[in-house]
């Protein structure tokens, strides 16, 4: 039987990039259904009863265990998820498994967060507070270097390429924007290209693209009233 593709709810942000990265990487075959966040889609009753955190990305794969229909919330969860799946850029073993979590881990609980709050309050927060931006530029400069020190003997985050760099590299694509130099990072830098330079991420990023040629949420303040502010849904 053919495999039914993944239904990827997405949106063409660095946590978004993560799945189209993968998917084209094991060759899995996905059908992106758009989440507009500016707009508020994420709020939808449909889209909550998948991604309770009104976040994207989430998928349904209706090939889950036991050939019954899953969905997962959480870029890393489905990261790890459809490592398992397809037993690709997730090790079995255990000690090259926890080499990859561990940095898996770290990607959503150090980057992905302070670069994410560096981005705002560099460029989207409507009062410059440079005590904010300097607290996350900052930081996004300390783990950069971390990254750096980690990539000195190796090519990739866990030795071999795996669900780790992938969610690693969207976001330190846009390095500019978080006040930060690859120049001033040799072996971040060089690993940067090297995931650059693959096929199958080129595709990822571009996938898309079409959907923010009329999405600039810099400039966009009603897009930034849906996304920044939010308090509990009741």
């Amino acid at each position: 039987m053919a495999q039914r593709p993944i239904e990827l709810h997405y949106w063409p942000t660095p946590n978004g990039h993560k799945i189209t990265i993968f998917c084209e990487e094991a060759g899995l075959p996905y059908e992106i259904r758009p989440v507009n966040i500016g707009k508020g889609d994420q709020f939808k009753p449909e889209f909550l009863a998948i991604a309770p955190n009104n976040r994207m990305p989430a998928i349904i794969d209706p090939d889950g265990p036991g050939g019954q229909p899953i969905s997962i919330f959480e870029s890393g969860a489905i990261l790890q998820y459809l490592g398992r799946k397809t037993g690709k850029f997730y090790p079995s073993d255990e000690r090259a498994r926890v080499e990859v979590e561990q940095w898996l881990y770290w990607q959503m609980a150090n980057l992905g967060p302070n670069c994410g709050q560096a981005h705002h309050f560099r460029n989207y927060a409507q009062e410059k507070l440079a005590y904010a931006i300097d607290r996350y530029t900052n930081e996004v400069n300390r783990l950069y270097g971390v990254m750096d020190a980690r990539l000195k003997d190796r090519d990739f985050l866990a030795g071999a390429y795996s669900i780790a760099d992938m969610a690693s590299y969207p976001w330190v694509r846009p390095y500019k924007n978080q006040g930060q130099d690859l120049a001033d990072f040799p072996h971040l830098e060089k690993w940067f290209q090297r995931l650059h330079d693959r096929p199958a991420v080129a595709k990822a990023v571009k996938i898309g693209e079409e959907l923010r040629a009329n999405y600039n949420l810099a400039t966009d303040k009603e897009a930034q009233k849906v996304l920044f502010g939010q308090r509990a849904r009741r």
